[in-house]
């Protein structure tokens, strides 16, 4: 059943680990209410390692481990309610075609510099994942699928943070240096920007058009998550398939969930859904990131951190340089600036 790989039976001894990931969850949500630039996400994170060192019942841990695994996954599924399928047409085939480029530049330079810095292929994954597509809502997405431990997710996650907030006060400079228009603009930090919020920010400070416009483009660089999630379960697969002597099963690492993201799409998409129900679903996708995060946060290895130091940090400077040139590049060949 489709169900199987998505929906997993509670167990009341999980509740403990999830009520104490709520402990820290909920401010950091209203920090993240405050700090829109900074995000509910980064905050859970953060929250998380500063208590992960407290002695805790050895009870909350399999329910802790559930949050930052299972519950990660059901948030990608709520966030589809807020998907609106029309918007890939509203933005025509040439701005896809720049998505593409882009997507493509992250991946590969990631690839190329996390071997050259030694970094593991999750973090690289992630780090790429996080830069191409849309920040910790595709780090949250494609973690599970190639199984990337807690820490892979807290580099990437803090990676891409602090670029979004760079991005936020230096796209806006740098555009009215070059003299972008409006959609020039949107274009462009809707394609090397990555998070939402860091997006509409950088956008709406440039003007009412770029905003706008670099918001469309944002939310449909977001669906890219359905064919790179596809595609890493394939190598997953791939992988255990050769590892594994055993008759090998393709939906232990299918990713289901993404599955059920592109059905909670199409029903927003078809209007049958109440708005306000929409943005409701959608909105508790968005704490069930900060939920899990929080929990992902409680399991870090602090001296795991600090271990990697400045590498992450190194790989997400140079895919992010690659793919706001990249964007600007393409822009140019194709006439859109």
């Amino acid at each position: 059943m489709i169900l199987e790989g998505v929906i997993h039976p509670m167990h009341i001894h999980q509740l403990k680990g999830i009520f104490y990931s709520l402990v820290f969850a909920v401010p950091a949500y209203f920090l993240g209410q405050q700090f829109p630039i900074i995000g509910g996400p980064v905050f859970g994170i953060l929250l998380g390692i500063l208590f992960a060192g407290l002695r805790r019942p050895k009870a909350f841990e399999e329910g802790i481990r559930f949050t930052g695994k299972k519950i990660l996954q059901y948030s990608i599924i709520l966030l589809g309610f807020e998907m609106n399928l029309f918007h890939v047409l509203d933005i025509g085939s040439q701005s896809f075609s720049v998505m593409i480029f882009t997507l493509l530049t992250s991946f590969f330079v990631a690839w190329g510099v996390g071997r050259m810095l030694g970094l593991d292929r999750d973090t690289t994954t992630l780090i790429g994942a996080g830069t191409a597509i849309c920040g910790g809502s595709a780090i949250a997405a494609v973690a599970p699928v190639i199984e990337a431990e807690d820490k892979d997710i807290v580099f990437s996650i803090s990676t891409i943070f602090l670029f979004n907030v760079i991005a936020v006060f230096l796209f806006p400079f740098l555009g009215h240096l070059m003299g972008l228009s409006d959609t020039g603009f949107g274009m462009w930090a809707g394609t090397a920007i990555n998070d939402t919020s860091s997006v509409v920010a950088a956008g709406y400070s440039y003007s009412e058009a770029a905003g706008s416009y670099a918001t469309i483009v944002k939310l449909t660089r977001a669906l890219m998550i359905v064919p790179i999630c596809l595609f890493f379960a394939f190598l997953t697969a791939r992988k255990k398939s050769k590892q594994s002597t055993s008759t090998f099963q393709l939906k232990k690492v299918f990713p289901f969930f993404i599955l059920w993201f592109v059905v909670a799409s199409i029903v927003n998409t078809t209007g049958i859904l109440p708005v306000e129900v929409s943005h409701f679903l959608g909105s508790a996708g968005k704490f069930a990131i900060i939920l899990a995060m929080s929990a992902i946060g409680l399991n870090t290895d602090m001296r795991a951190l600090i271990n990697n130091g400045m590498r992450p940090i190194i790989l997400g400077l140079s895919c992010w340089f690659a793919v706001a040139s990249v964007s600007l590049i393409v822009q140019h060949l194709w006439g859109l600036i």
